[in-house]
């Protein structure tokens, strides 16, 4: 999939700089920030929205002891 993406100027400098330094491409680099990156903006991102659906009451929540009645393992 091709896709394009606006950069900072001083971004896209580093990035040009380092493509230089190191004989790979751009784009390249990009892919790895993405791959590499994408876990974390998931978790980020999900459990920010996952707090503010508990907050509307769009999702419920359960203690420690509910869990753990629920998977058979209370005392």
């Amino acid at each position: 999939m091709a896709t394009s993406i606006r950069l900072d100027p001083a971004i896209e400098q580093r990035l040009d700089h380092l493509a230089a330094a190191t004989g790979r491409t751009k784009a390249f680099y990009l892919r790895e920030l993405i791959a590499n990156g994408l876990d974390d903006l998931e978790d980020l991102y999900l459990a920010e929205q996952r707090l503010i659906d508990v907050r509307a009451g769009k999702s419920k929540t359960y203690t420690l002891d509910e869990v753990e009645k629920h998977l058979g393992l209370a005392d």
